[in-house]
């Protein structure tokens, strides 16, 4: 019997040829397989590239200044750990107040806009003559950039020549007329109408959305069991907008942290500093007073208190 090289027999070859070929086969499938698992990442790549560049690189960027004292001119900057931090929290007077400022705004998007955008959706889906009307008045201001929003309420607020002093001259109220955005009394309450004005519409879209998918059947099986239109709304309607209130509130709670058109337009901070928020803060403390690292810093703080809203509204979103 013949024998190979290194003295192995012909058929003990053939063999070991058969032996490996079913592993040859099973390695090409796997080459397959790995190949179909890699399209889809490639079809996302350049969105991740994007999502990389523009986003976590800048987002990583700022969280380094924040920990620096650098002014956002010079090319070198000192690395100072959370000082910015400690003193936005303990040492400067107007984080404080832009913070309360904040959380006064919070509270307030969330009684009025949510209150009064839920009665408007309840109310039109009642099947109101010309609801279909109401409903483009009652939303057109959401749809108007906030700062043209501001520009025109701005304009109604004019001490001199404003609508709203002269409404109240008319009806002979004039000792009420006052510079409503000069007054450190009224110049965050006449803020927080013009942003109530404006955010009332997509409470009520998103309410009235909610509204038309709950069954009829619901509440004619609570007719039935004797309620009256008030249990009704309390007992069926509540309940199955409670995934709505959710995303409202979410949207009114980030909505009232990230404030910066309104006030810049309106007031730019003033009187003083009595409206300044965090981010018309953290504004001025990066492009106005050249303290980037601040600035940076209070940005971070921002981000961190809206992520405590958007975790839970995009787990509601999802089970969606």
């Amino acid at each position: 019997m013949r024998t190979g090289a290194r003295g192995t027999s012909l058929d003990e070859q053939l063999r070991s040829v058969r032996r490996l070929a079913p592993g040859t086969t099973s390695t090409r499938i796997s080459l397959k397989r790995q190949t179909r698992r890699a399209v889809p990442y490639l079809f996302l790549l350049p969105a991740l590239t994007w999502y990389i560049v523009f986003l976590v690189y800048p987002m990583a960027y700022s969280a380094a200044i924040s920990l620096t004292d650098w002014d956002g001119l010079s090319p070198t900057w000192r690395y100072i750990g959370l000082s910015n931090y400690h003193h936005i929290f303990f040492k400067d007077p107007i984080s404080r107040l832009a913070f309360r400022n904040n959380v006064l705004w919070t509270v307030a998007t969330l009684l009025f806009p949510t209150i009064v955008g839920l009665l408007l959706a309840v109310a039109l889906n009642q099947g109101v003559p010309g609801r279909i009307g109401f409903r483009a008045v009652f939303y057109s201001p959401a749809v108007l950039p906030l700062v043209a929003v501001g520009m025109i309420w701005a304009w109604l607020y004019n001490p001199h020549f404003g609508l709203i002093n002269e409404a109240l001259r008319v009806v002979g109220l004039g000792k009420l007329a006052r510079g409503w955005l000069s007054d450190f009394a009224t110049a965050l309450p006449a803020v927080f109408v013009t942003s109530f004005w404006h955010g009332t519409g997509s409470s009520m879209v998103l309410y009235l959305a909610a509204l038309q998918g709950i069954p009829a059947e619901q509440y004619d099986a609570a007719r039935v069991d004797g309620a009256n239109s008030l249990q009704c709304f309390r007992y069926v309607t509540l309940p199955w907008l409670r995934e709505t209130h959710v995303i409202v509130i979410c949207l009114a709670v980030i909505g009232s942290f990230k404030a910066f058109d309104l006030v810049t337009t309106m007031t730019y901070g003033g009187p003083g500093r009595s409206t300044q928020v965090l981010a018309s803060w953290m504004y001025f403390q990066a492009f106005q007073y050249y303290h980037a690292g601040l600035g940076s810093a209070i940005a971070w703080i921002i981000a961190a208190i809206t992520m405590t809203v958007v975790v839970p509204y995009i787990r509601v979103m999802s089970r969606r």
